[in-house]
């Protein structure tokens, strides 16, 4: 950990805690590129009423938007506790290159934040899930995956 490592995990941290100040969750995160903060984001569940705004994600899509593509690549992530399972997988959707946190899943869990189910769930048969996830491939099930080889414009990712 570096110095400015120590600064910008503040920076989250400050934000997660303002956020509480205003009636939101007590999570923040920033995406920082070469010493600049790209994208910042604080934990809007309850305030949206979206299961998906977390701190993290919020931080991506805005960084995304500033920088005017999908891939992170060459940035990092810092966030006031460690990553639930959507938030480390949109991390690595983003290609972010590392990702740093503060506080740790159990005193997320100590405050009422408890992912260890999540955890539990995926390291779990996804025949024994409580949500069924289930397959059913219909004639036209691979057209959109057709379709995508098709087209010459595009974009990898």
């Amino acid at each position: 950990m570096t110095p400015d490592d120590e600064s910008w995990l503040s920076q989250a941290v400050a934000l997660a805690t303002a956020n509480v100040a205003d009636g939101g969750g007590p999570f923040g995160a920033v995406v920082v590129r070469a010493g600049v903060v790209i994208g910042a984001g604080q934990n809007r569940v309850t305030r949206d009423n979206d299961p998906t705004a977390h701190a993290e994600v919020l931080a991506i899509r805005a960084a995304c938007q500033t920088i005017g593509t999908f891939s992170l690549a060459g940035s990092t992530v810092y966030t006031s506790c460690e990553p639930c399972p959507l938030c480390l997988a949109a991390c690595l959707w983003a290609r972010v290159d590392r990702v740093v946190f503060a506080a740790d899943r159990n005193d997320a869990a100590r405050a009422g934040f408890d992912d260890s189910v999540f955890y539990d769930l995926f390291d779990s048969d996804p025949a024994t899930w409580p949500m069924p996830v289930l397959g059913h491939r219909v004639p036209t099930a691979t057209a959109p995956m057709e379709a995508w080889l098709a087209r010459p414009t595009r974009v990898e990712y």
